[in-house]
């Protein structure tokens, strides 16, 4: 088995692709890559399985992918098109003594237990419920034999973070969310063989990442393999693709890497 293997399970914004009530051509396009949902990727090692993000789309995604096991989540911000789909993550602690591990900053782990405190009181320890085993990331740490190293961006005013995944000769980073990348998160991923990042549209954006500024990123970094994700309905697939390098594509919903 690979040392990775990675599934997009959503390549959207915030909104989604179709947008409510928008008539753009990508909104209205027959094209499945123009199809998109709330970024979020599923990773499986030889060892482990676990979500990055669990936004409005997840239970959808879940059953797209026929997901039936996790063994931790990770966030990377509170921002509700990464959380809300939190409770249904029941599905994973089935059993009344069931916990699944939840990997998050201090901030959004406290916004969590805000918006779920049914979940963190202990009070609902019930068969079907969900029963989160909080830690909080305040550093490096492991999920079985790969080690995950949080990757600190700037995305507006919410604490926001990427995440650095390794594991014998393979590194893959994962930066959904950034309008700039610090220095020393880009020693973090300097050669990385698999780079997603943010690339929200063209025109630049207060708090996304555009592409031409993403693209920059990923030759300063020398990433192996990049690919663009968390799009927004003025990301034409096709166009933008023709205009990329061979290293450096756009990613779709049901993209599966493997490393």
């Amino acid at each position: 088995m690979s040392n990775f293997e990675i599934t997009f399970l959503g390549t959207s914004t915030s909104i989604g692709v179709p947008v409510i009530g928008c008539d753009c051509p990508v909104c209205e396009s027959d094209d499945p890559k123009n199809n998109r949902l709330r970024a979020s990727i599923y990773v499986k090692t030889p060892d482990m399985e676990w979500i990055v993000d669990t936004g409005p789309d997840f239970r959808t995604q879940c059953l797209r992918e026929k997901i039936q096991h996790l063994d931790a989540v990770l966030y990377t911000h509170q921002h509700s098109d990464h959380v809300v789909g939190f409770d249904d993550l029941r599905r994973f602690t089935v059993g009344e003594d069931a916990e699944l591990p939840i990997y998050a900053t201090a901030d959004c782990m406290d916004a969590l237990k805000r918006s779920f405190d049914y979940a963190f009181n202990g009070e609902n320890r019930y068969r079907g419920y969900f029963k989160p085993k909080p830690h909080l990331v305040e550093g490096p740490f492991k999920i079985g034999a790969t080690q995950v190293t949080p990757l600190p961006v700037i995305h507006g005013k919410v604490v926001t973070i990427g995440y650095l995944f390794e594991r014998v000769d393979s590194r893959i980073a994962y930066i959904p969310d950034a309008k700039e990348i610090p220095d020393e998160t880009k020693k973090l991923i300097k050669g990385v063989d698999v780079l997603i990042l943010d690339a929200l549209q063209l025109a630049p954006h207060a708090t996304h990442l555009s592409v031409e500024e993403s693209f920059r990123i990923a030759l300063e970094v020398e990433a192996k393999q990049t690919w663009f994700t968390h799009f927004s309905c003025r990301i034409v697939y096709n166009e933008v693709e023709l205009e990329l390098p061979e290293n450096i594509k756009c990613a779709w919903d049901g993209l599966k890497v493997t490393l």
